[in-house]
């Protein structure tokens, strides 16, 4: 153990170590300071909205107006508010779709006109439901918190809706979809559910009858 001590002291004391290490945080702090910022921009209304001719064009132009963008209280949802995870490793690793999207629909022009992007609407909007109805509405849950509801503000309506969400464990988007977004034509994430608990049972070997 004191030989690698001795060497690791011999090895610091060598000229210009103290130079390259310098130099590695440097770089390192330029690195990691790099990767923040490019974070907080990424997670910009002005980058999702506006950095791409099929954003720019369909749903950012949808947003507009809706109960997210201006509403009585003046607290907005943008993008990524209700688009990717809030806490800082996994909204990471979701940035790390915009290669994908890149690849998917930005080279390949899979979306880049009206007539595209309605051709596909349904797919991109399946796709979104199926996420956050895997997370139980995770993004949603961020601002809007079960718990602190006051039922007493709420119409009637509302209060037995929600009462028979629990009860039926569904989840946000169950109910709350196509609300900053045009609806797409399609089975709803109800009916979409459905028809996957439907195919599950299916999918299961019929029972044995009873020996007697």
């Amino acid at each position: 153990m004191s030989k690698i001590i001795d060497k690791i002291r011999a090895r610091a004391t060598r000229p210009g170590t103290l130079a390259v290490l310098f130099l590695g945080l440097l770089v390192g702090a330029i690195f990691f300071a790099s990767l923040g910022s490019f974070m907080v921009y990424a997670n910009s209304e002005k980058f999702c909205a506006t950095s791409c001719h099929e954003m720019e064009s369909t749903v950012a132009v949808e947003f507009k107006g809706t109960i997210h963008d201006r509403n009585r209280s003046g607290v907005r949802a943008a993008c990524n508010d209700c688009h990717v995870p809030h806490e800082y490793i996994p909204n990471y690793l979701a940035k790390l779709g915009i290669f994908s999207d890149l690849w998917g629909h930005y080279i390949t022009h899979s979306i880049d006109t009206k007539e595209k992007f309605e051709a596909k609407r349904y797919e991109l909007a399946k796709r979104v439901w199926v996420y956050m109805k895997d997370n139980d509405s995770r993004e949603c849950r961020h601002c809007h918190t079960t718990a602190k509801m006051d039922p007493e503000k709420q119409s009637e309506k509302a209060q037995k809706r929600h009462e028979k969400g629990r009860v039926e464990g569904l989840t946000c988007i169950d109910c709350h979809f196509a609300i900053s977004h045009s609806e797409p034509d399609g089975p709803g994430p109800q009916e979409l559910n459905a028809a996957a608990k439907a195919a599950v049972e299916a999918a299961k070997p019929a029972a044995e009858p009873a020996k007697k």
